[in-house]
């Protein structure tokens, strides 16, 4: 068989073609005359058995096929003999005429002497040898020498396509089943399709099976169209994994009695535990000591180095299962009675150990920590009221959110009543978001039924829906499902429903929506609430109505949250971050910093994880306006990989904004543009204006460091202009200096000078409401690029006064390149060294160093010539003077000559005159010529 000849169908098998190729090769140099052994090895239901019939199917018409699975008695080889020497002589007579393949399946259920006989004789085939023994066997060490290809779950594409083939794809309406050929392991012939796979059950599906097509194909069968289509709850926890259970379970029956014990309470002691955190090794070691295990076992497995047959692993002080599944197979495996007892052992102990936290049992008993609770659940042979009562209070205290959400749905799995299952459903998924594990709350999402079967807290999956949207998806999606959450949760919990109204609003201003954002805040009632909340709610809204100065005055109450007069949750993540809103609103850029840096410290001190994104990226903000770049980039940089971690793509998408800006002062170019890319990208299908202008505002600048003032000026024309395609309201002003400077180098001044003028003006009366210390030089800069030549002198010493009462190198170094600039272009060489030598110091102290070529060239152009900014060139550039160096690497990198002039801000005609002695010094005729000339092949 080989590729030319062989031909897999897609229905057949999933995500399997390296494993093909590789069987592909091995009956290849079997019909060659060489034969070989190889053995598949995967844990029960990744599709081994399927690859042997796939095998077997294309052998068959090139040589006979021995296929046995169990025990050579049942079929194929009962003839053969039992030891080595014997089979091996056998199978290379049957090989003789035709090529021989043997399949042994499920080789390590074999009797131990079948099973040494086949290892042994497989391992006799030498080369020439015209059989090939394929052997699938579970990962334990049954064969352990020969050449072996472990088989690993699916990947997401392939479990994706096998899940669309079992569900139908949607390709008909309505509901009903088909015949299908076998399309891999354990997958049932009979397929039904439904009118729709729900995305949210579709995840959940895709989670819980891990990758294993038979799992997969075990949930799905088991589930009814109307749950498969998201019209009726989950069930929790998903039925349909009892067969590949019971297949892992079935090496447990051969493992000494100590290693099922300890396997046991491993398996048991994971339930309370957030998902993938394992168990905790002394409380293993107590309780093994308690159930009367070997203390020289216990540290052994737990501590030490012993073996429990390649089940448990260790990572510091947690032991974990090498595959979730066997924890379950465990579980499964173990009788009811010992399974309830393991639980309520390690109920008591937990409990004896006790914590702060525990919240107080209804019935007046002694507290007893969340863990005790969870495993007295898991105990729990049927449902039990008030065991779920108990859960639900507990996981009010302030324990970490990813082991109140595991609480909450263990409640909710020992409750019968509808509308409070949903309830707690819901609850636990709050509790998912928080913790930052936003898959899991879908998945919790959809056990909740339909909105009229939310009855104990209507409002409650709405809001978790909006929760969800606001960091994942579109924001408009968010601002509207938060707002209905708000309407139905102010009744009866006002907490949540403030909550709603002020994600609606956070919504709405990412979405650069000013009326979703005033009408989300009008909503909110702030008589309940401490004096700084209201101060911020009023004064919010009074700045994007337009009364800026009667907002600015409130939002002066609220820059520091630690007011002795007001609640205990005044410094709650969530009020520090509000100051630090506020403080960016009033330009109060270093009280910004300094909230921001609280509110950073609060969120990784008490959480939620889901929180730590939006802390890096206010704090890295903020800093950017500071003018800090190096720490924005640092904090931004770990908010990306925290965004990542905690599946919150919205944030990435403006921390992906706020890397561009940094890059677009510390560079390089390719940073910059890739951020830009990223950002855009994100924020286009989600209708995140804020990131998205960020975002176009870091390449402008970046085209402005490199001397490309046109297309700076188009980027940035349409964010500042009034109209329909204006950037985002709170970043506008902020890209005003940026469009003046690269329409004013871009030739544009003449042409468009009205509207620079209406634009200078309206940053002018932001400078004048605003306490940001650079407005004022950033202003006096604009007006001396638009000045009169008589007057542009005074304004740009106005500015550089103003820089030296604000401090901050990098635009104070911007301003002096472009006053440096127009003396240059004055004739006034000699006073424009000054200033751009200046420029270039600060720009290469601040690491910004595309600015810093940019500076250095134009001190080259002014006749500077001191080792910091000379160029390395060749002996035949050298010759040439600055000038005519920055032109002929303008020209070579293919720049017009007007491109070349309003890169250097020289005229068409000086460009011209200057490439001409260019040519004539260096002895070329053509601009090819001396794009050669300067590769960097070249001389």
């Amino acid at each position: 068989m080989t590729s030319s000849t062989t031909v897999h169908s897609p229905l057949r098998l999933y995500g399997r073609s390296g494993e093909l190729a590789i069987l592909d090769g091995l009956l290849a140099r079997l019909w060659q005359g060489d034969g070989g052994a190889l053995v598949l090895t995967a844990p029960p239901g990744l599709g081994r058995s399927a690859l042997l019939r796939e095998a077997a199917a294309a052998h068959r018409p090139r040589g006979p096929v021995l296929y046995a699975t169990a025990s050579p008695d049942e079929r194929g080889l009962h003839a053969l003999p039992r030891t080595a020497d014997a089979l091996l002589a056998r199978l290379r007579e049957l090989g003789a005429a035709r090529p021989l393949l043997v399949c042994a399946d499920d080789a390590h259920a074999w009797d131990p002497a079948s099973r040494t006989a086949l290892g042994l004789a497989a391992r006799g085939l030498g080369a020439g040898s015209r059989v090939a023994v394929l052997i699938a066997a579970d990962d334990g060490p049954a064969f352990a020498g020969l050449p072996a290809l472990r088989l690993g779950p699916l990947d997401e594409d392939a479990a994706s396509a096998l899940l669309d083939r079992l569900t139908g794809g949607g390709e008909e309406a309505g509901s009903h089943v088909r015949r299908l050929p076998g399309v891999t392991e354990g997958l049932d012939p009979v397929v039904r399709v439904t009118e729709g796979l729900d995305p949210v059950v579709r995840a959940e599906l895709l989670r819980e099976a891990a990758g294993n097509p038979r799992l997969l194909t075990g949930l799905t069968r088991r589930l009814t169209p109307d749950q498969l289509a998201g019209r009726t709850p989950l069930p929790c926890p998903l039925p349909g994994a009892e067969g590949v259970l019971a297949a892992h379970a079935d090496r447990l029956d051969g493992l000494p009695a100590h290693t099922r014990a300890l396997l046991l309470l491993a398996a048991a002691a994971q339930e309370h535990e957030p998902a993938g955190a394992g168990a905790d090794a002394l409380l293993l070691l107590r309780a093994g000591t308690r159930t009367g295990l070997p203390r020289d076992f216990l540290d052994g497995v737990l501590f030490g180095s012993s073996a429990t047959e390649g089940f448990l692993q260790r990572a510091g002080s947690r032991v974990h299962f090498s595959h979730p599944l066997f924890a379950r197979a465990v579980l499964h495996h173990a009788l009811p009675a010992r399974r309830r007892a393991t639980h309520e052992l390690l109920a008591a102990l937990l409990a004896e150990t006790g914590d702060r936290a525990a919240a107080p049992a209804p019935s007046g008993d002694r507290p007893a920590p969340l863990a005790a609770l969870v495993q007295l659940s898991c105990a729990a042979p049927g449902p039990d009221t008030a065991l779920a009562a108990r859960l639900e209070a507990a996981a009010t205290a302030p324990y970490p959110h990813a082991e109140r959400s595991s609480a909450l749905t263990r409640a909710a799995a020992l409750t019968t009543d509808p509308p409070l299952r949903s309830a707690r459903f819901a609850a636990a998924a709050e509790q998912a978001a928080l913790a930052g594990d936003p898959d899991r709350a879908r998945a919790l999402l959809a056990r909740t039924g339909a909105a009229g079967e939310q009855g104990a807290s209507p409002g409650l999956a709405p809001y978790v829906h909006g929760l969800l949207a606001l960091r994942t998806g579109p924001a408009a999606d968010a601002h509207a499902a938060l707002i209905a959450a708000a309407a139905l949760l102010g009744p009866y919990d006002p907490r949540r429903g403030l909550d709603a109204l002020l994600g609606a609003a956070e919504a709405a201003w990412v979405a650069g929506d000013a009326p979703g954002y005033l009408e989300a805040m009008g909503r909110i009632d702030p008589a309940p609430y401490d004096r700084a909340f209201a101060s911020y709610r009023a004064g919010m809204c009074a700045v994007l109505a337009g009364r800026t100065e009667a907002g600015h005055a409130l939002l002066r109450q609220c820059l520091d949250p630690a007011d002795p007069g007001g609640p205990v949750r005044q410094n709650a993540p969530a009020a520090l971050l509000r100051a630090g809103v506020a403080a960016l609103v009033l330009g109060e850029v270093a009280a910004a910093c300094r909230t921001g840096a609280r509110a950073l410290a609060a969120v990784r001190t008490a959480g939620p994880d889901a929180l730590l994104p939006q802390a890096l990226e206010h704090l890295a903000y903020a800093e950017l306006r500071a003018g800090l770049h190096a720490g924005a980039r640092a904090h931004a940089l770990e908010g990306l990989h925290a965004a990542r971690r905690t599946g919150q793509p919205n944030s990435s998408v403006h921390l992906h904004a706020v890397l561009a800006l940094a890059a677009s002062v510390e560079g390089p170019a390719e940073a910059c543009a890739a951020h830009c890319d990223a950002a855009l990208a994100g924020a286009g299908p989600h209708g995140l204006a804020q990131p998205a202008t960020l975002a176009t505002w870091a390449r402008a600048r970046a085209d402005l460091a490199a001397g490309r003032s046109e297309e700076a000026a188009a980027r940035l024309g349409p964010l500042v202009r009034p109209g329909p395609r204006q950037g985002h309201f709170a970043a506008r002003m902020l890209a005003v200096p940026c469009y003046v400077e690269a329409a004013v180098l871009a030739g544009r001044g003449a042409e468009e000078a009205g509207e620079l003028h209406a634009a200078v003006a309206e940053f002018a009366g932001w400078t004048a409401r605003t306490a940001d210390p650079q407005a004022p030089a950033q202003l006096a800069r604009c007006q001396a690029l638009l000045a009169p030549a008589e007057e542009a002198d005074a304004r740009y010493a106005e500015a550089l006064a103003h820089h030296d009462r604000a401090g901050g190198d990098f635009e104070r170094a911007r301003t002096q390149l472009l006053y440096g600039q127009w003396l240059r272009r004055r004739r006034r060489t000699r006073e424009a060294r000054t200033p751009l030598r200046d420029a270039l110091v600060a720009f290469q102290r601040c690491s910004a160093r595309a600015w810093a070529e940019r500076a250095a060239g134009e001190l080259r152009a002014a006749g500077e010539q001191g080792p910091s900014v000379r160029p390395a060139t060749d002996g035949a550039l050298s010759a040439l003077t600055p000038q005519q160096q920055r032109i002929a690497r303008c020209v070579a990198e293919g720049a017009t000559n007007r491109e070349v002039a309003l890169r250097l801000s020289l005229s068409p005609r000086t460009v011209d005159h200057h490439l001409r002695n260019v040519f004539a010094a260096l002895g070329i005729r053509s601009r090819t010529e001396l794009a050669r000339l300067l590769a960097p092949e070249g001389p």
